[in-house]
């Protein structure tokens, strides 16, 4: 398994699993509830999260919010097809200034990027959808809008989930 700093990254124990789970439920959980799910101390828990901070395990704690909630109600999925070969760097610098996306990434098949976007309403969506499409790398795009979010996981690996 490799790290994004290219070193191999250690494996997670069972307690590491734990402690990772516990805080993906709620990250703002004391060390002393950690430790009661996990069956150790406080001062332990503490040192693992520590240690899993410094490997880049835990690369910080946040609040997950209510988009809709925020006003940001319309979510869709857009899909970049970009002109010859648009290098991923070029595509990031790009998209990373748009505050309506949520998540960027370079996919397989004929599709290049595929943008997870909010917006306030269905006019909001579409101006972002012409900034997009408007980009010079882009030569087409294809929108889905999302009906329902079924399934929302926090950022935890399939390995730890129960």
């Amino acid at each position: 398994m490799q790290h994004e700093t290219g070193t191999r990254a250690e494996a997670l124990d069972a307690l590491d699993e734990g402690i990772l789970r516990a805080l993906s439920v709620d990250a703002r959980a004391s060390y002393a509830e950690i430790g009661a799910v996990v069956s150790l101390s406080a001062p332990a828990v503490k040192r693992r999260v520590d240690r899993l901070r410094a490997r880049g395990v835990v690369r910080g704690f946040t609040v997950r919010l209510d988009p809709a909630a925020l006003g940001w109600s319309t979510e869709a999925f857009i899909e970049l097809f970009c002109h010859g070969s648009t290098s991923p760097a070029t595509m990031q610098a790009a998209v990373e200034h748009y505050p309506e996306v949520v998540s960027a990434s370079t996919v397989t098949g004929d599709v290049d990027l595929m943008v997870q976007v909010r917006a306030r309403d269905m006019r909001h969506l579409e101006r972002v959808v012409e900034r997009l499409a408007a980009e010079p790398f882009v030569a087409r795009t294809r929108s889905t809008i999302v009906l329902s979010a079924l399934v929302r996981r926090p950022e935890v690996p399939p390995a730890l989930a129960d």
